[in-house]
């Protein structure tokens, strides 16, 4: 049975607090948004077991997360030490084993590259608890957006359905589909690890042509925004390709080489496919694909992993599994909106 939401019941005490670093203790990590307190800590403590919010702290939530993401540019600035990592999938119980993977983010900024949402079962917690984290750590949390944070893709695969059965009704839904749009599109790693959901543009051969693209809108079916979430590279191919799924383009070689060549990078960083050994370099040395789904809709069979960018530029994979059956929770098919 999927453990119930929130209710206004349980939060008539606060949850126990982690205990205080060495050296005193530490206060709640408060923030103040319009006038109204948002206490962190006490909500991530919540949604780390795998519960989701009251509708109207998860709509402040959102609020919050717009106006920081608002200011940003689509190219968000990280300095190492970095952990980049791939799809999630609404795979909560694997997220965090993630964490006890890769550590706290106060000590590596964290890049996610995308694809949050659906396919599992706890899309809508796994999105709560990287929003929370993101406010938190708003300079070493960064959320990148994926094919599946639009409005036509997460309606179709589960997320929005998601969201009716726990809140009965699509308005927490559409109102992270105005999260994602403002979502930033790619990140940079100390000026030399591009990272992005799904690949290249043919009309967007420089950073600074990424950094002018509109992205605070639903993303089209066709067009460069479309093609950075969407398109794939393939070993055997050279030059541009029609992309079997639809959307976006196939890409070889020689324009992973090119965009290389032109920006000053060392390494492409994406996600977007599964890959059974969790981490693949599709063109050697300069393009590798992250998977952190482990056992992808929980009948895939693959393991996972985060990459890891050291300040010196050496790069190191830590690979996980999926956590076990028996210690994960398999919701019912209709769970019930957390106010009944």
């Amino acid at each position: 049975m999927a453990p119930p939401a929130v209710t206004e019941d349980s939060l008539s005490q606060s949850p126990p607090q982690p205990p205080p670093k060495a050296g005193g203790d530490v206060a709640p990590h408060v923030i103040t948004f319009r006038g109204l307190k948002f206490e962190v800590d006490r909500w991530l403590e919540l949604v780390s077991q795998c519960q989701y919010l009251p509708e109207d702290v998860m709509l402040q939530l959102c609020s919050i997360v717009i106006s920081r993401m608002s200011s940003q540019c689509n190219i968000a600035k990280v300095t190492s030490p970095a952990t980049i990592v791939g799809d999630i999938h609404g795979q909560f119980y694997d997220l965090v084993r993630l964490f006890e993977k890769g550590g706290s983010p106060e000590e590596s900024t964290y890049v996610f590259m995308g694809d949050y949402v659906d396919r599992g079962y706890y899309s809508l917690e796994v999105l709560t608890y990287l929003f929370l984290m993101l406010v938190k750590y708003p300079n070493r949390v960064v959320l990148l957006r994926g094919n599946h944070e639009t409005r036509r893709v997460s309606h179709q695969y589960g997320f929005s359905e998601e969201c009716i059965k726990k809140y009965g009704h699509m308005a927490i839904w559409r109102e992270c589909c105005n999260v994602f749009d403002k979502l930033p599109i790619a990140a940079l790693i100390d000026n030399k690890t591009f990272c992005v959901h799904g690949g290249l543009s043919p009309r967007l051969p420089t950073l600074d042509s990424v950094l002018h693209l509109q992205r605070n809108i639903e993303v089209p079916p066709a067009g460069p925004l479309c093609d950075l979430l969407w398109s794939d590279p393939e070993d055997y191919e050279s030059g541009w390709c029609m992309n079997p799924r639809g959307a976006g383009w196939v890409f070889g070689r020689d324009v992973a080489q090119e965009f290389i060549k032109t920006n000053n990078l060392d390494l492409i960083c994406r996600s977007h496919q599964l890959v059974q050994e969790g981490f693949k370099f599709i063109f050697p040395d300069i393009l590798c694909t992250v998977w952190s789904a482990p056992n992808y809709c929980y009948r895939c069979g693959n393991i996972a992993s985060i990459l890891k960018i050291k300040p010196d530029g050496s790069r190191d994979v830590i690979y996980f599994d999926a956590v076990p059956s028996e210690a994960r929770e398999v919701p019912n098919r209709m769970a019930a909106p957390y106010f009944l």
